[in-house]
């Protein structure tokens, strides 16, 4: 039976205008035990002020794995999210993310299909990402890092698409991030498809939706940047508990929510149920 651990995607702290390293130190003392930071190209005015959470590829790996070090934190992986239908951004964007990954101590890359050009036809697209990801794990395999592939966008909306992406090319670097609030918005039972997905699990987003936004918004989108607090929406926690205990490895849920006071309920709603 593989063991269940509590992180959080930083986006937690999107809107506190604080610094990485302030966002690592909240997480920690919230009780979390890994963070997902996101990571970006290039240099820009909020991330370099200290206004903003997301860490550029430009600087140094270690800067990321020392304030984790010294908020007793772990990393689960990064957000690394690039249109893998663009090879011209998403191969070299995360190839970068694999390095950076590498040496900072983050075990999965994750990312998704992204929007699409307008002008390619859904042949093309699969062949262009087929393309990114061959190019991805190649740098992926030999450091022992995950490309984790989120159910996200216009192909990796129900399980049949995600799939076809998935075995677009055979590498061991290759598996699933699940998001539980995607998989739902696009109009699927979520319980359903992880338990498809189990065996190439190698990360979790622990999205919740509202009741609200599922009345709203189900079946109408392919995802949402962040949900509410785990057990303030539709999502069956321990139901998912209980099927990821089954996968192979270890997993994270890596929550995804928008405020500090949303992340706090819902370490304590995730660890009531473990």
């Amino acid at each position: 039976m593989s063991k269940i651990k509590i992180g959080i995607n930083m986006e937690f702290v999107r809107h506190e205008d604080k610094s990485f390293e302030w966002g690592v130190q909240k997480a920690a003392s919230l009780g979390y035990e890994y963070v997902e930071p996101m990571v970006h190209w290039g240099r820009e005015l909020l991330s370099e002020a200290g206004y903003f959470h997301s860490v550029s590829m430009l600087d140094d790996p270690f800067r990321v794995k020392k304030a984790c070090a010294k908020a007793g934190i772990k990393l689960s992986g990064l957000s690394a999210h690039t249109p893998i239908t663009k090879p011209e951004i998403g191969v070299e964007y995360l190839k970068q993310a694999i390095r950076f990954a590498a040496e900072c101590g983050a075990p999965v890359v994750n990312t998704d299909e992204g929007p699409k050009q307008p002008w390619t036809t859904e042949a093309e697209d699969h062949l262009l990402m087929r393309y990114t990801l061959m190019e991805a794990s190649k740098v992926a395999e030999p450091r022992g890092i995950f490309i984790g592939l989120e159910p996200h966008q216009q192909y990796s909306k129900h399980p049949q698409g995600l799939d076809r992406i998935y075995h677009l090319v055979k590498s061991p670097a290759i598996g699933i991030n699940f998001d539980t609030g995607n998989s739902y918005l696009c109009g699927h039972d979520p319980y359903k498809w992880l338990q498809k997905v189990l065996g190439r699990l190698v990360h979790l987003h622990a999205k919740d939706i509202s009741v609200q936004q599922s009345s709203s918004e189900r079946g109408k989108v392919t995802g949402t940047p962040v949900g509410c607090a785990c057990g303030d929406g539709v999502i069956d926690w321990a139901r998912v508990i209980r099927i990821c205990k089954k996968a192979k490895r270890d997993i994270v849920f890596s929550v995804e929510c928008g405020t500090v006071e949303q992340a706090e309920r819902s370490i304590v709603h995730l660890r009531k149920l473990m």
